[in-house]
């Protein structure tokens, strides 16, 4: 078994000397280093590359620059999707974003762990396991996301959140660690602003 078939089955893999996961990475750095090389206003050639870094989007997108990933085809990504500046997603398992989702800037999304042990972490091993984001999600600015994460649908994250386990749908939630603090109800749709 390969150490790119290691990462993408949530093993521990060792990234740093596998000639293929080397040569993958620096891909995609290169072509994020292309697209945040370009003039903001340049919006099609800004939208041709992302779409080919991707490895799945729908027709309505925007990634604001600067943005940095690990492969680019790990990363799935749904309609009307908006990434504000300076996110970075380490896609080493698949990352995926359901539609309607708005990503505040400086934001992370980290698939990528390492084992406690200091052994097995000295020896370079790591592991990926994916993360799913919902659909209508708003992820407050400075959230960072970390590995094996799912939020469901519907769900607003307060800004500075660190996510470290999975958050059910149709809530609010905020802190480090980000828990639920409460639902989203009728009553919402009555308000144009929050405090989170």
């Amino acid at each position: 078994m390969s150490e790119k078939d290691k990462m993408l089955a949530g093993e521990l893999y060792d990234a740093n000397y596998d000639k293929e996961l080397i040569k993958d990475r620096y891909k995609a750095k290169d072509i994020c280093f292309e697209y945040n090389n370009l003039k903001p206003s340049d919006f099609e050639s800004k939208d041709r590359i992302i779409k080919k870094l991707f490895a799945k989007t729908g027709e309505q997108i925007i990634v604001e620059q600067n943005f940095w990933c690990d492969y680019g085809y790990n990363i799935f990504v749904g309609e009307n999707f908006y990434m504000n500046h300076n996110c970075i997603i380490l896609d080493g398992a698949k990352v995926k974003f359901g539609e309607n989702v708005f990503i505040a800037p400086n934001c992370g999304f980290y698939t990528a762990g390492h084992p406690i042990d200091t052994k097995r972490r000295n020896q370079g091993l790591e592991f990926a396991y994916p993360i799913t984001i919902g659909n209508n999600v708003w992820i407050g600015a400075g959230v960072q996301v970390m590995p094996g994460v799912t939020i469901g649908d519907n769900v607003v994250i307060g800004g500075g959140s660190v996510v470290v386990k999975d958050i059910p749908s149709n809530s609010v939630a905020v802190g480090n660690p980000c828990h639920v603090i409460r639902e989203i109800t009728d009553k919402d749709e009555q308000t144009n602003w929050n405090h989170y």
